[in-house]
């Protein structure tokens, strides 16, 4: 299994051989939302809190004597029926939204989207792309002449969401350089994972021969672990 490869110019310099395991898998659509909503749970921060009859203020004084008044009676201000007073069963900011997931299940989902990615022409593979200091006018640059490429249009003209640039090692001024940009994300082929492909219609994958290598390694030692 090959795929080409492109210069930052958009010209094709030759091609890549891609392992089976990480873009050769079939579509495994329950696996893959699985783990996403786990992850998505996982990063879920709890911040809503309500405050309960305890802890509300006021209210310490009986609101008037249990009989005689004609009204209904009540021992605090602060109960839950009253304006002010504690909210029951409310959210919580103890709540903990987090849920498992195994590291075999991680690496499968990952190698499902990569192959559905990339069956689906939405991968491209470029040889190098370097930056002496971070210039937003460059990396306008790189992604025009990327758009060029047969079926990668979009990279251009999608305003959201366009394309995750995945690295072999962090570069600071390709990442500055591409900051500017709302539509663009850019990672270390350590950190891909299927919330940040899925959320993204292309894959740039810069430095092919390593970040493949590296996404290979990911794949498949997670896999054969026991």
């Amino acid at each position: 299994m090959n795929a080409k490869v492109f210069s930052k110019e958009g010209k094709e310099t030759g091609s890549v051989e891609l392992p089976e395991a990480v873009f050769g898998v079939a579509w495994n659509p329950d696996l893959v939302h699985e783990v996403v909503v786990g992850m998505n749970s996982n990063a879920r921060n709890s911040t809503a809190h309500t405050k309960d009859r305890g802890e509300v203020r006021g209210g310490g004084k009986k609101p008037w004597q249990q009989k005689g008044t004609g009204r209904a009676r009540h021992g605090s201000r602060r109960s839950p029926i009253w304006t002010g007073g504690g909210v029951t069963f409310g959210p919580r900011s103890e709540k903990d939204y987090s849920v498992k997931i195994n590291k075999k299940v991680r690496a499968k989902a990952l190698a499902s989207v990569l192959s559905k990615k990339f069956t689906d022409n939405e991968v491209l593979f470029v040889d190098s792309l370097t930056m002496d200091e971070p210039k937003t006018k460059d990396a306008k640059s790189v992604v025009a002449s990327l758009a060029k490429v047969a079926d990668y249009e979009g990279l251009a003209t999608k305003r959201k969401n366009a394309a995750v640039v995945v690295l072999a090692d962090r570069n600071t001024a390709i990442e500055k350089s591409f900051r500017n940009f709302g539509n663009f994300e850019v990672i270390q082929a350590k950190d891909v994972n299927p919330v940040d492909l899925l959320t993204y219609k292309y894959v740039v994958v810069v430095d092919a021969s390593s970040s493949v290598e590296i996404l290979e390694n990911r794949v498949t030692t997670t896999t054969k672990s026991k």
